[in-house]
């Protein structure tokens, strides 16, 4: 296989990678509330630079310097993704369920002035850290794996750093394409349909909080992570 093809292979894996169903999940919890198609753009871009970053510093410690990851440890960095996905998903069901009151409060107060001082703040995306904290998370996670497979093909450690800053850059477009095509139709719905955006909220965070309590449930029982003896092979 050539340069070239190793390369072009890893930025569409990168952008296939972006398609996993936990980053799917997570992500759709934040456009869930963006209202707009460059809102989802930067929301895409920035998991998508946070998950890059954490593969490239994980990955390079491998690369460069032979870090081993032992299986607690491992186990334990695919946790913080259930344990990320159940926050996330319960600051939607709460949002979600402060939009609903906002709402009752705003029919028992007519009139136009207080329907406007009504506070919107809940499905705005609270600046960049949020989906720049979930990236790095979901790079913890995933970063083992991806570098492991790549010292199988490629041997140059200069090569192998080049391949997973590509296959980062894949992620990044993967994500961005994938948050975009999410918040087209959101935000259709949101414009015809007033209390579309608290069931969509409310929707999201629930799937949420069922995945991520069945990922804790196969790391923490089924892994052996907190019982027993943690068997992990990256993935």
């Amino acid at each position: 296989m050539t340069l070239f093809a190793i390369l072009a292979l890893g930025f569409f894996l990168g952008m296939r990678h972006a398609t996993d169903s936990d980053h799917v999940i997570a992500v759709t919890t934040i456009v869930s509330r963006a209202r707009s198609a460059r809102a989802a753009l930067w929301i895409g871009a920035l998991w998508g630079l946070g998950h890059s970053a954490t593969i490239l510093t994980v990955g390079g410690g491998i690369v460069l310097f032979g870090w081993v990851i032992p299986p607690r440890l491992g186990l334990s960095m695919e946790m913080s993704v259930a344990v990320m996905l159940i926050v996330l998903g319960a600051m939607n069901l709460s949002g979600a369920l402060s939009r609903i009151n906002q709402l009752a409060r705003r029919h028992q107060h007519a009139g136009e002035e207080e329907e406007a001082a009504v506070p919107h703040a809940h499905f705005h995306v609270r600046g960049p850290l949020r989906p720049l904290a979930i990236g790095v998370v979901h790079g913890l996670a995933g970063s083992a794996a991806v570098t492991l497979l790549v010292l199988t093909t490629i041997k140059s450690a200069g090569m192998a750093l080049f391949y997973l800053a590509i296959f980062g850059a894949g992620t990044v477009a993967g994500m961005m394409l994938l948050t975009l095509a999410m918040a087209l139709p959101i935000s259709a719905l949101s414009h015809r349909y007033q209390n579309a955006e608290h069931l969509l909220a409310r929707v999201t965070g629930l799937v949420s909080i069922a995945f991520g309590l069945f990922l804790a449930y196969r790391i923490g029982v089924a892994d052996g992570l907190l019982f027993g003896v943690p068997h992990w092979s990256p993935r």
